[in-house]
């Protein structure tokens, strides 16, 4: 009896009954090209088996739904990965603005309402335009240069010691204060408000900005000088801070500043005279100073 295993073409047993029973013209005979087609194509997948290419394996494995639904990392794939997106939560949080930006545009609105309302005298046709004349002799009370002239005239005709050491300080702490104010109206560069009319008196490149008030700055710096270095009566002395304070309200008032610019105008001149107070000139310390306006 005839072994089971042996067949001429060296074929299994399955393979000649599947073959039998297929038509010639379907896939396991290859289209009539005869029984050992298959048996050829197997062996040559089973002797490629042990030693499949590489590439092949990276494609199998990238066209695998496991692999398309990134559950486990490539082993094969390069360090070239890209990264991975941003959270949507962390891009919301860059997109929304900051407490402190809030809060300094809510007082720059109020800031600007403010100011807009108390210009009453920003025009012939304000509420208060016939106060306009009063305000501007205000506005020329604090000028600079009424200011510098008045103190190198009392400079001048001083023949004590003492007063021209207090002369020459005020003096410097003027030259200090139009070097401060145009120093830092140069670098914000704040646009007056938009009610001003510009009329003002003697006005230099600078001027056309707006922060700090000038005009606060030198009301705060000689108010102060004058009362610690003048003996005056407690209503005149009254009348200085008065003045001071009136002065400043006159720059809102006829739409020169905003009330941020006068308020920091107060502050600065405030803190100028103490830069001149620690910085006091006298005799002892700047000799040739006096010298040279003794000699004069």
């Amino acid at each position: 009896m005839p072994s089971p295993r042996r067949n001429v073409d060296a074929r299994p047993l399955a393979a000649s009954a599947s073959s039998s029973s297929s038509g010639p013209g379907s896939p396991a005979h290859g289209g009539g090209g005869g029984g050992g087609g298959r048996f050829e194509f197997q062996s040559l997948l089973s002797s490629r088996a042990p030693g499949l290419d590489p590439t092949c394996t990276r494609l199998r494995a990238s066209e695998s739904p496991v692999h398309r639904r990134g559950s486990f990392p490539l082993a094969g794939a390069g360090p070239s990965q890209a990264p991975p997106a941003p959270l949507p939560e962390e891009d919301r949080m860059d997109l929304n603005p900051s407490f402190l930006g809030i809060a300094l545009r809510s007082l720059l609105a109020i800031d600007l309402w403010l100011s807009k309302k108390l210009g009453v005298c920003a025009g012939e046709s304000s509420s208060w335009g016939s106060m306009r004349p009063l305000m501007k002799l205000l506005e020329i009370s604090g000028h600079g240069i009424p200011w510098l002239l008045g103190t190198l005239y009392c400079l001048s005709r001083s023949d004590s010691w003492a007063g021209r050491e207090v002369l020459m300080n005020l003096l410097f702490a003027l030259l200090l204060d139009l070097l401060l104010v145009a120093l830092i109206k140069g670098l914000v560069r704040r646009r007056r408000p938009a009610h001003n009319q510009m009329d003002m008196f003697v006005t230099l490149s600078v001027d056309k900005y707006s922060f700090p008030s000038g005009h606060a700055t030198r009301a705060a710096l000689v108010s102060r000088f004058i009362l610690n270095h003048l003996v005056l009566a407690i209503p005149l002395r009254v009348l200085v801070v008065l003045w001071a304070f009136i002065l400043g309200l006159s720059r809102v008032m006829l739409g020169r500043h905003n009330v941020t610019d006068v308020a920091f105008g107060f502050f600065l001149g405030y803190t100028q005279y103490s830069i001149v107070d620690y910085c006091w000139l006298s005799p002892h310390n700047a000799p040739v100073l006096f010298l040279l306006w003794s000699q004069q």
